[in-house]
Order: structure tokens, then C-alpha cells, then sequence
């Protein structure tokens, strides 16, 4: 008996499938991910994957959830242990989430790209929770005048939109022979001095 299907036998077949559908992702795309191949590796029979997922939309909604879990633990960790300006603990964000499309960028291209499914609002409230430390860093930087007080919608979706393109530079390696950390720590710097009040 593998143990894989001792695994299964003690109720973490689920477990187990997403960990296998997650790296078969970066070679087959959600499009070519297949029930078949990845209860194949995770050495089940072709038909035990059934029991946690209907059909492969299914299993991509759920791995697409899950990533929002893990994202949104290490985000809510990299604020946790945040001090100082806004620009530093901005910047803890964003080293968290360009760490995060580094080493999960398929992943993360999945949890974008699921929100726009049919019957997504699970993964819409999944990316509220994911985000919810962030949009309150920005939210408490208002409140004691550290970033301007006018639209907080267009302000939160510009700061957030930044950082979800270095997100993509990062996993895309476009930095050139620039390291990310300086990349990442430039930008928001130059993206925390725009957002500061204007004094008249």
C-alpha cells in the first residue's frame, strides 16, 4: 500500500490532491490539468478524486480558495510583524506578496483569473479576507493623515494595482539584474510619497 493511500484511508485525500494538482500546475495550465494525472500522482485510482471533487472546475475552485487562505496568513504575518512608517510596513507587505507570486505564480494566476468564473463569489469573499490586513494598513494610514484622505476606493485600488504588477514582474523575472527586494523597496517608496497629503 503507498502512502498515498494510507493517506487517503486517514481522510486526507483532499489534502493530498491539492498538493499534487498545485505542482502540476505550472506544467499543464488549468486548462490541461486533468482529475486523471493528478489522483495518478498522488497514487490513488483514477475515480477516488470524485469523492472530494464532482469534476476538474471544482478542483480548481478549491485550490484557487486555498491559495487565497495562504496568501492572506502570510500577508496578515508580514503585517503582524511590521514597525515603523507607513512606507515600512507598505513595504513588508509587498516583499510578503511578491515573495508569495515567486514562489506560487501559477497559483496565483489561477486565484485571479477563478474570480471571473461563474458562481465565484466564495473566491471573491476568499479575496477580501486575503487582502483585508492590507486594506486596513491603508486604512489606519488615512486616519492619522500618513496618505491622502480623498476617494479610499481609487486610492486602495491603486496601491493594491502597483503592487500586483510587481507581483507579475517578479514572477516574470522582468526585473533584469536588478534585485527584487530593491525593486520592490523603490517602488514603494516612490508609490508612499505620491499618496502623502498635499500640504497647501
Amino acid at each position: 500500500m503507498t502512502s498515498s493511500v494510507k493517506e487517503y484511508h486517514h481522510g486526507n485525500l483532499y489534502a493530498a490532491l491539492l498538493t499534487e494538482a498545485e505542482k502540476l500546475l505550472p506544467e499543464t495550465g488549468a486548462a490541461g490539468l486533468s482529475l486523471r494525472e493528478v489522483a495518478r500522482r498522488t497514487g490513488v485510482s483514477h475515480g477516488a478524486p470524485r469523492r472530494h471533487f464532482p469534476d476538474k472546475q471544482a478542483l480548481l475552485s478549491a485550490l484557487a480558495e486555498n491559495g487565497y487562505e495562504r496568501l492572506g496568513a502570510q500577508l496578515d504575518a508580514a503585517l503582524d510583524g511590521a514597525e515603523g512608517t507607513f512606507t515600512e510596513r507598505l513595504t513588508a507587505f509587498a516583499t510578503a506578496y511578491v515573495d508569495f507570486a515567486v514562489r506560487h505564480g501559477a497559483l496565483l494566476d489561477l486565484m485571479f483569473t477563478s474570480k471571473n468564473w461563474p458562481d465565484a463569489d466564495h473566491l471573491l469573499r476568499a479575496n477580501e479576507r486575503a487582502f483585508a490586513a492590507p486594506v486596513q494598513l491603508l486604512a489606519r494610514a488615512r486616519a492619522v493623515g500618513e496618505i491622502t484622505d480623498g476617494d479610499a476606493e481609487r486610492v486602495d485600488m491603486a496601491v493594491l494595482a502597483v503592487l500586483q504588477g510587481l507581483a507579475v514582474m517578479a514572477h516574470a523575472g522582468l526585473a533584469g539584474t536588478r534585485p527584487m527586494a530593491d525593486v520592490v523597496s523603490g517602488t514603494v517608496t516612490t508609490l508612499a510619497d505620491g499618496l502623502r497629503p498635499r500640504r497647501s
